[in-house]
């Protein structure tokens, strides 16, 4: 379990960047054609949140994937931050789907990958 809650958790990091990147890329655009353009390219109002969570969700759950088999519990609670501020932030659509859910699925697999004593995680060299 906290070897996939890993993967996930990098991977869904991975893809959230991309979707990050992508909103900071709109959100220069849109500021930079400022009332030249019809309605559609508007500048969203909370511009700065966006691109705020943006970079700081997906590092989160890149970091609880990292953590994830040697430090399953407090992975567990950043890959379920990060996926609660994607939704919160993005909502939950097509593009944001993909990251949120495995986020979502690394921070349950964290919990039971600390919860059980599974053999594959480090050794215990004391």
């Amino acid at each position: 379990m906290k070897q996939a809650a890993l993967v996930l958790g990098i991977i869904a990091g991975v893809l959230g960047l991309v979707m990050g990147i992508s909103v900071a890329g709109w959100i220069a655009l849109t500021g930079w054609v400022d009332g030249q353009v019809p309605d559609a390219l508007q500048q969203p109002e909370n511009a700065q949140l966006l691109k705020i969570v943006g970079v700081a969700s997906p590092v989160l759950a890149i970091a609880g994937g990292a953590m994830a088999v040697l430090r399953p519990m407090a992975a567990a609670l950043l890959l379920g931050i990060s996926a609660g501020t994607m939704v919160w932030a993005f909502g939950f659509g097509f593009f944001s789907m993909f990251p949120v859910s495995m986020c979502a699925l690394a921070a349950v697999f964290a919990l039971m990958g600390g919860a059980s004593s599974e053999p594959g995680g480090m050794p215990d060299r004391r």
